[in-house]
C-alpha cells in the first residue's frame, strides 16, 4: 500500500491492519462498505497518513472516511472518529465558509478529552469552519527556510494561511486578545508552505508523461509517475498538530484548545510574515511577538506546548 511504501522509505516501523496500527472505516465505524475512490480526497488522505507517520511514527492511525463532502456526512464521521476507543486526537484537513448553522454543527466537535484540530484554510486572510469552532484547535500555516541558526530553520507566516475574527463563534474563555470580540483564529501553526511541505506518496493520483499530465501535476491535481509529490497547505498543519497532541499525552485533562495558551513559552514564537495585505487590527493577519492571528501562540518546539 501507499502508506507501507512511505513508511519503509523513511525507515519507519510498519503500520498495518494486521499489526493493529492502522484501521480504515466508513463514517459509521464499519470496515465496509467504504466510499468509492476520489482523486481530491485521495491526496488529502495520503497527506494525513504520511504527516502523522512522520511526526508520530508509533501512533496508531484510524482513517474515517465520510460518504460525501456534505456537512452532515462529515459531522457523522467526526463523531465516529472522536468516540472510537483509544482516540486522543482527531485531525480535519477540510473546511468551508462560515455560516450561522455552524453554531449547531459545533456539537459534533465537542468531545472533551479528545484534541480536535482543523486546517485554517489556504486562501490567505479569512476564517473558515470548523477551524473557528471553540471546540477545535485551529492550525495556521508557516513557511520553513533552512538557516545557520541553532535551530537550523527560520520560520515565518505562510502567505496562504487563513486567520481572522469569526463572524459567529463566541470568544472562548481562554482567549484574551482584545481586537476581536468573537473567536479568533488561529491557536497554533505548523509548516504549510508547499515549497517547504511534506513528501507524500500517493499512487491513486499518479499520472504519466503526457502534456495533459504535466498540466495536472503543475496544478497540483496529480502526482508524477512514481507517486511522489511535495504537498503543503494547512491540510499539513492540522495532522502535524494533532500528532504532537498525541505525543504530549495531555488530552484527557485538556479544555479544548486552551493548553497552548497556558504553555505558550514552550512554543516557537513566530514574529514575521503575513497572510493578507490589510486587516484591522493588524495582528489578525500579521505575525508579531506573542499571540497573532496567522500563527496563534506559535509552532511546536517539542511537545511541551500541547
Amino acid at each position: 500500500s501507499d502508506l507501507a511504501t512511505y513508511r519503509k522509505t523513511y525507515g519507519l516501523p510498519p503500520c498495518t491492519v494486521r499489526n493493529g496500527c492502522f484501521k480504515q472505516v466508513n463514517q459509521n465505524g464499519a470496515t465496509s462498505p467504504r466510499p468509492s475512490g476520489d482523486y481530491g480526497w485521495a491526496e488529502e488522505e495520503s497527506l494525513d497518513l504520511d504527516a502523522v507517520s512522520s511526526a508520530c511514527p508509533t501512533c496508531h492511525i484510524l482513517l474515517v472516511e465520510a460518504n460525501s463532502a456534505t456537512t452532515a456526512d462529515l459531522n457523522k464521521a467526526e463523531d465516529t472518529a472522536a468516540k472510537a476507543r483509544g482516540v486522543v486526537a482527531v485531525s480535519n484537513s477540510w473546511g468551508g465558509s462560515e455560516d450561522p448553522t455552524e453554531l449547531t454543527d459545533d456539537a459534533h466537535f465537542n468531545h472533551p478529552g479528545v484534541a480536535i484540530t482543523a486546517a485554517a484554510g489556504d486562501s490567505g486572510y479569512g476564517t473558515s469552519w470548523p477551524a473557528v469552532s471553540p471546540y477545535v484547535t485551529a492550525a495556521g500555516g508557516t513557511t520553513l527556510t533552512q538557516a545557520s541558526n541553532a535551530r537550523g530553520w527560520d520560520e515565518s507566516v505562510w502567505s496562504g494561511s487563513g486567520s481572522g475574527c469569526s463572524t459567529f463563534e463566541p470568544k472562548p474563555a481562554w482567549q484574551s486578545d482584545s481586537g476581536c470580540s468573537n473567536r479568533t483564529d488561529n491557536d497554533v501553526a505548523a509548516d504549510a508552505d508547499p515549497n517547504s511541505g511534506l513528501g507524500v506518496y500517493d499512487t491513486y493520483n499518479s499520472c504519466g508523461s503526457s502534456s495533459q499530465c504535466d498540466l495536472l501535476i503543475e496544478l497540483g491535481l496529480a502526482q508524477g509517475l512514481d507517486g511522489w509529490a511535495q504537498v503543503g497547505g494547512t491540510s499539513l498543519s492540522s495532522p502535524l498538530i494533532a500528532s504532537v497532541y498525541a505525543l504530549a499525552g495531555n488530552t484527557s485533562s485538556m479544555v479544548y484548545g486552551s493548553y497552548p495558551y497556558s504553555h505558550a513559552s514552550s512554543l516557537f514564537d513566530i514574529t514575521s510574515g503575513s497572510d493578507g495585505p490589510l486587516c484591522v487590527p493588524t495582528y489578525l493577519c500579521q505575525a508579531g511577538p506573542g499571540y497573532d492571528g496567522p500563527t496563534g501562540n506559535g509552532t511546536p518546539n517539542g511537545s511541551g506546548g500541547f
